[in-house]
């Protein structure tokens, strides 16, 4: 177990990450908030879903998801389609512009990191994703599946399969 100290010096340093998170909103388009940037990314990588699962995803209560959701539909960046199984719910799926969004979003992320980590290498880059997702399954232990303290197995997300609180546009 590392020290105090060191545990002091990381919790000020995630607070730094602020800086992070606001660059990442600087490079949004006006019309494209945070969060419907997060629902086109989690339907691009899960496909269609309810919008319940999306919730589930989001870690954000089903007010909140469907004010992202109208905005989404509202701009043309996703659909609503009657879910086959239950006439009563509805289906959320990406249109191609919404897609043709996301790539551009994408490409912004990836432009504004390569511009601000110019002088870090691929090692630097590769340990820090490595870090983060390890500090992110350490935080991801939910319930009374979780995983002991320092025996993560990656098992223990309460049925969410993998990185799907990410909240990051892509």
């Amino acid at each position: 177990m590392a020290a105090r100290s060191q545990y002091e010096e990381l919790a000020r340093q995630l607070s730094a990450v602020g800086a992070v998170k606001r660059g990442l909103a600087r490079i949004l388009p006006a019309e494209c908030p945070g969060g419907s940037a997060t629902v086109l990314t989690l339907l691009a990588k899960y496909g269609e879903m309810r919008i319940t699962r999306l919730a589930e995803l989001l870690a954000v209560n089903m007010s909140v998801t469907s004010r992202h959701v109208a905005h989404a539909v509202e701009n043309g960046w996703i659909e609503r389609s009657p879910d086959p199984a239950d006439k009563r719910s509805r289906i959320l799926r990406l249109t191609p512009a919404g897609d043709e969004l996301l790539d551009e979003l994408t490409l912004r992320t990836t432009e504004m990191f390569a511009h601000n980590l110019i002088d870090w290498t691929d090692e630097e880059v590769g340990q820090l994703n490595t870090l983060l997702s390890r500090l992110r399954d350490s935080f991801s232990c939910r319930g009374t599946g979780g995983c002991t303290p320092g025996r993560h197995s990656g098992d223990c997300r309460s049925g969410h399969s993998d990185d799907s609180h990410t909240r990051t546009p892509v």
